[in-house]
This record gives C-alpha cells, sequence and structure tokens, in this order.
C-alpha cells in the first residue's frame, strides 16, 4: 500500500543521519531519523490529542518551512487530508476556502498570525495551532507531547484514500479544490522521475511554494532519500543555495531564470552541481530557454501540467539539445509529449482525435493515475471535467506527427504571471467596481520579466472619465497585489460575438501574433 507519509520512514532506516530537508530561511537542518520522529508525534498528535477523524482535513498557512513538509507527512501518515492556503489571498478569499474544506484544524506561522485572528471570526474551525517565535508554541507542544509511536492508522491508509486539496481557480473564478489521493501523487511521481531522471545523489532546491502542485516534484526526490533545500525565492540566495548545499536541480519559471541571470557577478557562482532544470508554470520564450542553456551548466526539460492532473507532457533534454543545434527548433515553442505513465490525445468536442497535423486545434485531453480524484464537494464539476476517465483540461492545442503538442490558447482566459495563475474574471469583477467603468475584458499579454502581465481594456460609461491609477487603485483593493492590471487601454467598444461574448482572442492577437508562447 502507498503512503506517501511514510516517505521518511524509509530513509530514517536507510539513511538516518543524512540531511533531509535544509531550511534555508530559517537556518535550521533536519535529518531523517529527525524528521520521522516528529512527524511521527504530529500525526499522533493531531488523532490523539486532538480527536481527528480519518479523512479529516487539516489546513495550512505557512510560507516554505520544515513544519509545512512535516504536516504533509503527518496528514498523509495519520489519515488525514491536507488542505493547504494559499497566503497570497486575501482574507475573505482564503474564508471561502476554509468554509468549503472544512478542515478539523488550521496550522498557522507567526507571519500569518493576523489573518488567522480575522480568519477564526470567519469560518468555525476547532482547532487552531501556532509555529514560529512569535507563535504561541501550540504546534511544538503538541508535537512535543505526543507519541513516537507508528500512529496506528498508517498501516491502512494510503492507495486511493485522499492525501491533499489542492485548490485553483475555475471558469468563473471561483476556487475549487481539486483533491488527489495517495496512488495520484505517487503516479504523478513516477512520470517526474523518468522526466527527470532522478538519482539518489541529487540534491533538491524548492523555489515555488508549498501551496502549489510543484510540492509533489519536491516530494518526489524526498521519496528517492535526496535532500529538499527549502527557500522562499531571491534571485542571490538561490545561487548562493546552489553554491553552498551542492543542489542539482529545481524548478524554474521565465521570472525567477531570468532573475538568476541578471544577478551581478552571476558567472562567479559555483553552480557545477546543477545536472536538470526544469521550467513551467508560464510561457517560456524561447530566447530565455536558449540563454539558460547557454548560461546554466545542465540539462533543460519542460513540464506541461495542471493542479488536476500533475505533470502530463514534457520536452525532454534531447529535444532541447537538438533544438539548439537546428534540429526542429520549432519544438521549444511545444510543451513536448506526454509522460511516462500518462495518455495525452487532442481532441474535437464530441472525443474524437484532431488530425497530428500541426495545424487542427483540438482540446488536451489525459488518461492517467496521476488524474485527481474530482472536485472537493464539487460532483457536477467533476463530471463535467472527467469523461469515461478522461480528463478534459479546457486547454487548446495542437499536436504535429510525432506526438509533439503546441498550446495554442489557455483554458478559461487564464493568465499565469511569475508562475502565479489569475482568473481573468476575478479581475474583471474588481474593475467593474469603478463606477465609471461600463464593461471591460482582461487578458495576458507578453512581459519579458514575468511571462504574462494583466492588462485591462475597459469602455467608461458616457459622461464619465477616469485613469489608469484610477482603475488599477480600484482594483488593487479587492485583489491580491499580483493580480492587479499592470496596464489599462481605455477603448470605444469591445469586440464581441453575435451572442454577446466578448472576443478575448481578438484583444490577444496584435500582442501575441509575432511571439512565440512555450508552455
Amino acid at each position: 500500500m502507498v503512503n506517501i507519509g511514510r516517505i521518511p520512514e524509509k530513509w530514517a532506516a536507510l539513511t538516518p543521519t543524512r540531511d533531509a530537508i535544509v531550511d534555508a530561511p530559517s537556518g535550521r537542518r533536519l535529518d531523517w531519523r529527525t524528521l520521522d520522529e516528529r512527524v511521527r508525534r504530529l500525526a499522533n498528535g493531531l488523532v490523539d490529542g486532538l480527536g481527528l477523524a480519518k479523512g479529516d482535513r487539516v489546513a495550512v498557512l505557512a510560507k516554505n518551512s520544515i513544519e509545512y513538509q512535516e504536516i504533509y507527512y503527518a496528514a498523509g501518515r495519520a489519515g488525514l487530508v491536507a488542505q493547504p492556503l494559499n497566503w497570497r489571498l486575501n482574507v475573505p478569499e482564503l474564508a471561502k476556502i476554509v468554509a468549503d474544506g472544512a478542515p478539523k484544524a488550521v496550522i498557522v506561522s507567526d507571519e500569518w498570525l493576523d489573518a488567522a485572528k480575522q480568519l477564526q471570526a470567519i469560518v468555525d474551525v476547532p482547532h487552531w495551532l501556532q509555529f514560529g517565535d512569535a507563535s504561541d508554541g501550540s504546534y511544538a507542544e503538541l508535537q512535543a507531547r505526543s507519541s513516537d509511536d507508528e500512529p496506528a492508522r498508517s498501516a491502512s491508509t494510503g492507495d486511493a484514500d485522499p492525501f491533499f486539496i489542492l485548490y485553483t481557480g475555475g471558469t468563473t473564478g471561483e476556487s475549487k479544490g481539486a483533491l488527489h489521493s495517495h496512488t495520484s501523487v505517487s503516479y504523478g511521481m513516477l512520470n517526474q522521475t523518468v522526466a527527470e531522471r532522478i538519482v539518489a545523489t541529487d540534491v533538491y532546491m524548492l523555489t515555488g511554494q508549498m501551496y502549489h502542485i510543484p510540492v509533489v516534484l519536491s516530494m518526489n526526490y524526498m521519496r528517492h532519500g535526496c535532500p529538499l533545500v527549502l527557500m522562499n525565492f531571491e534571485a542571490r540566495t538561490a545561487l548562493e543555495l546552489i553554491q553552498e548545499e551542492k543542489v542539482s536541480a529545481f524548478l524554474g519559471i521565465t521570472t525567477m531564470l531570468n532573475w538568476m541571470m541578471a544577478v551581478p557577478g552571476f558567472s562567479s557562482y559555483d553552480i557545477s552541481s546543477l545536472r536538470n532544470i526544469q521550467y513551467g508554470g508560464g510561457p517560456m520564450p524561447s530566447s530565455v530557454v536558449k540563454a539558460a542553456l547557454e548560461n546554466f551548466p545542465c540539462t533543460l526539460i519542460q513540464g506541461y501540467g495542471q493542479t488536476e492532473g500533475t505533470t502530463m507532457c514534457f520536452l525532454s533534454q534531447e529535444d532541447h539539445r537538438d533544438a539548439i543545434r537546428g534540429i526542429h527548433p520549432e519544438r521549444l515553442m511545444s510543451c513536448g509529449r506526454e509522460g511516462f505513465v500518462t495518455t495525452v490525445r487532442i481532441v474535437d468536442p464530441a472525443g474524437n482525435e484532431v488530425p497530428r497535423d500541426g495545424a487542427t486545434a483540438g482540446q488536451i485531453v489525459v488518461r492517467s493515475e496521476a488524474n485527481m480524484l474530482g472536485y472537493y464537494n464539487r460532483p457536477d464539476l467533476t463530471a463535467a471535467t472527467i469523461r469515461d476517465g478522461w480528463m478534459w483540461t479546457g486547454d487548446i492545442a495542437t499536436w504535429d506527427s510525432e506526438s509533439y503538442v503546441y498550446i495554442v490558447d489557455r483554458a478559461k482566459d487564464m493568465i499565469i504571471s511569475g508562475g502565479e495563475n489569475i482568473y481573468s474574471i476575478q479581475v474583471e469583477e474588481a474593475v467593474n467596481r469603478h463606477p465609471s467603468v461600463l464593461e471591460c475584458a482582461v487578458i495576458g499579454v507578453p512581459d519579458d520579466e514575468w511571462g504574462e502581465a494583466v492588462k485591462a481594456f475597459v469602455v467608461l460609461k458616457p459622461e464619465t472619465s477616469a485613469t489608469e491609477a484610477d482603475i488599477v487603485e480600484t482594483a488593487k483593493l479587492h485583489l491580491a497585489s499580483y493580480q492587479k492590471p499592470r496596464s489599462v487601454e481605455f477603448v470605444d467598444a469591445l469586440p464581441k460575438a453575435p451572442t454577446g461574448k466578448i472576443l478575448k482572442r481578438e484583444l490577444r492577437a496584435r500582442y501575441w501574433a509575432d511571439r512565440e508562447r512555450s508552455i
């Protein structure tokens, strides 16, 4: 039986004194033996101390830390379901997510105590725990007083049992929880193992946040007994950690790689330990891919995935090598081919495969054990997304005669900026709160630093006025900072279909017509 929570158990027995986690922000290090004991104690504390039943959710509001990783493993070990929260969201949005998941416990780092206090006034959760220097010490106290015996439920938990819920936006901008099992996470790891060609001597650096699906990648390296280096991304710090900890692999996005290469004295850092960089999370211009291959002493792969299906397609190391040598250079615009345990098709609305001619577009559908169980509490959305075992991604693509997939449009007009998903309807709702706005449309436009930047097209009501600053300021009141428009264009009318639907593809056309988009 596969139980992701028991990963530390194996390596505590095989390599007890080897580093398991290096927590760079706090300067702490944990070996496998200590990690395993702390995970057992936390699991028992949640069950015996707090009385959590199998299947109960445990929410987490924190940045990357040793405690965050312990919570994932302890939840898995105890038959509980981890519910990570995106700390970049505002309190009302977090409250909706907490209410939907209905966790029995919320664990908060000291950085988010004010947000936790506001949440406690809105949602009814029985148990609240804190960790960090400025906390009340309740997390550490529960852990310390609990048994370090193997949790009673661990032997009977795993496989199809739920492991975590990761929240992602939907067609209306509404957050919905993708529920994954121990099995789906395990198969997602298998896809990654083959694509990244993981070896036991690797050292993995997690550059993203643990509330995102890339946490599966970092736990996969730990599954191989490799140390995990935690950070909250900053370019110079990343280079220093690669040098100091002999990091061999990490996941980067356009912004991260550009910032790292732009650090003064980049060439003076010893980054020779790097073996492979995977990139994804947004558009990666071919020019950045080529610059990365020239500046980083390692191979590159690209991963295309979704929260619902982990990583589903990969552009291999050899594809990158060949492309810069002039062999199929167009493939740098592709997201590659299906992963090891994944079957990918591109189909028309009736579910029939479109021709593999590199021109006929259809929707990407995926069949894999790595796919989510479904959307938590949303059987309607689950039924619409998973049909006859195939997950309909909503992403529109073409494929060529060798099954390389080329995404041509993003599902539901989602924007990815700096690796963060931004849902246009949420931004439009915020912009529309300005009293002078008649209607608006929001799209992503090319941005060399962030991959995509949010741009709003606004039609004003007759006899009214507003400036770009007015619109941005209104949006900022109702959005996280990274979601606000970076530019506003005032227009007399928006392009529309006969049905009245705004044609965002026409708004995007002039920005992307001569630009490569590699997802």
